[in-house]
């Protein structure tokens, strides 16, 4: 299987999730379980039904969060050589062309993206655009939501 890029904040953010999925919700839902049993027949018992289905869903997780972990190649933005190259964990600041707007973007691992925090994913079709280019250059995306010219007007690694 294949690496997948992520910083040490994205790392530290599945490791949080995953120890509280198994030191609290893990053992809730099984107290749920055990509480669901004692109320007898269980064919028609909807807490255990629903209690079961979450452990479903809980165990289903854990998996999922330790084989992304398993297959992180965690890179800390702070030892990467900072030649004013955009690379995947520097922070871009963009000048749109078409409409004066600026925007600041980190580029972060697929697990960690969101748009709204300003990180977006190292696959996503601006970033693409953006790796590989320096302060002044003009990064051309072509998004879902059309085509973009955006010019870098700073780089950061932090």
């Amino acid at each position: 299987m294949q690496k997948t890029p992520m910083t040490i904040k994205g790392m530290n953010a599945l490791r949080k999730e995953l120890e509280k999925l198994k030191t609290v919700e893990r053992p809730a839902i099984t107290k749920a379980i055990s509480e669901a049993r004692a109320h007898g027949d269980l064919r028609e018992n909807a807490e255990y039904h629903a209690a079961k289905e979450s452990q479903g869903f809980i165990e289903a997780r854990i998996r999922d969060l330790e084989s992304k972990l398993a297959n992180a190649n965690v890179i800390d933005i702070a030892k990467l050589p900072q030649n004013g190259v955009v690379v995947f964990g520097t922070t871009v600041h963009l000048l749109n062309l078409a409409n004066d707007k600026q925007s600041i973007y980190q580029l972060v691992g697929d697990d960690e993206a969101d748009i709204k925090l300003g990180k977006i994913s190292i696959n996503s079709p601006i970033a693409r655009a953006l790796v590989g280019k320096k302060i002044g250059d003009i990064a051309t995306a072509t998004t879902p939501a059309g085509v973009f010219e955006l010019e870098i007007v700073k780089i950061e690694y932090i």
